[in-house]
């Protein structure tokens, strides 16, 4: 069981984290951080808000937590609002494209300029220079040109899961925490430039070096005994052996193929085709709850391969925590999944939904000062 946390003290608490990052990394990198209880204030523009806001689940999972403020960027009043925001700030992240932020004047040398001790992390697709930096794209733009799909069954849609845009999101929370670390130090701020294809090419490193070294492609994570299998019951289940021989032992033993348990590493990889189609038929035979069980008793690295109703009802996923309920202002409760991170005497789950758009700028500019007419209220 996980050790217990804190109802109310969060490691972040009294940090401040203002975001001009729209979408998907900026937006689970602030997620993360306010969930460990920075403030983050969001800025979006008044009308429309972040693009994300046209995809209301997409947007509830990744916007809880945080405050919104709604500033107009091209005009006066919202640059001098967006400079007492920085002034009062310990970092700011952002997600345009390489120059808009210079462009509109809250790039980092103007945030520099009101406040030396900021932290301002900048995501992009392809980073601040180099030939692509004007270039739009999307994670499987990011993906194909870091050699990801390279040889992959997903070549054609990429991975399910946006992981240029969650990697390069965790990337940002260092850049944050490695900022605040320098700060403490000397007492100068920091900018780090995140790029989405960076993360990406960096990440691929272990297939990267041996290629560009002539050196043996690993292979480790191919053969007949890593990948998914569909039971008796039509179910799938994830077998994930590598190159371990004890667990091919342990299965094939289970499996009933025991002729083949002494059939190494490099050998099951050269005979792929004829090993796979002897674990089809011998895994056809039983249910998948079946197979689960005596694979596990066994030893034996396997999983089921849950649809996302499955999800939140796996029992490690239970056990561990990571679906809570947030209720709202009006209340009303929505299920959200915890950020990842458990740290013993601190509270790290969320505590309320994601904002209407311009929900807290009264609350966060207002004070005894007149809202500047181009810092749009809450509806």
């Amino acid at each position: 069981m996980p050790v217990p946390q804190g109802e109310e003290q969060r490691l972040l608490d009294g940090v401040r984290i203002v975001s001009l990052a729209e979408q998907y990394p900026g937006p689970y990198a602030t997620l993360v951080l306010a969930d460990l209880g920075a403030d983050v204030i969001q800025v979006e523009r008044p009308v429309g808000g972040d693009p994300a806001r046209q995809f209301p689940g997409f947007y509830a999972a990744v916007a809880r937590n945080k405050r919104s403020v709604a500033l107009d960027l091209k005009s006066e009043n919202g640059l001098e609002a967006f400079g007492r925001l920085v002034a009062d700030a310990d970092a700011v992240i952002e997600g345009f494209r390489p120059g808009t932020v210079d462009r509109l004047g809250v790039g980092y040398e103007h945030a520099r300029a009101i406040n030396p001790a900021i932290v301002y992390v900048s995501i992009s697709g392809y980073g601040q220079d180099g030939p692509y930096r004007g270039r739009p794209g999307h994670d499987l733009a990011y993906q194909a040109i870091a050699g990801l799909l390279a040889g992959s069954e997903s070549a054609t849609t990429g991975t399910e899961l946006q992981i240029g845009d969650l990697t390069a999101g965790m990337f940002a929370i260092i850049a944050v925490a490695l900022g605040l670390m320098h700060r403490a130090r000397t007492g100068s701020g920091l900018y780090v430039d995140v790029s989405m294809l960076d993360v990406l090419v960096s990440m691929n490193a272990a297939r990267l070096v041996p290629a560009m070294n002539s050196l043996a492609e690993p292979l480790f994570m191919q053969g007949p005994a890593y990948r998914t299998y569909v039971a008796r019951d039509g179910k799938r289940l994830a077998l994930a052996i590598a190159h371990e021989d004890r667990f091919w032992r342990s299965l094939c033993a289970v499996a009933g193929l025991e002729a083949y348990g002494d059939v190494g590493s490099d050998e099951r990889i050269a005979r792929t085709s004829e090993l796979q189609e002897l674990l089809e038929r011998a895994l056809s035979t039983r249910s998948r709850a079946e197979w689960v069980e005596l694979l596990v008793a066994a030893d034996v690295p396997v999983a089921p391969l849950n649809d996302l109703d499955d999800v939140w009802n796996d029992p490690q996923v239970v056990s561990r925590g990571l679906v809570v309920e947030v209720e709202g202002a009006d209340g009303t409760s929505q299920a959200h999944v915890r950020q990842p991170l458990v740290i013993p005497g601190f509270s790290t789950t969320p505590s309320r939904p994601a904002p209407r758009l311009g929900e807290h700028t009264e609350q966060v500019l207002g004070g005894e000062e007149p809202l500047p007419a181009a810092v749009v209220p809450a509806p």
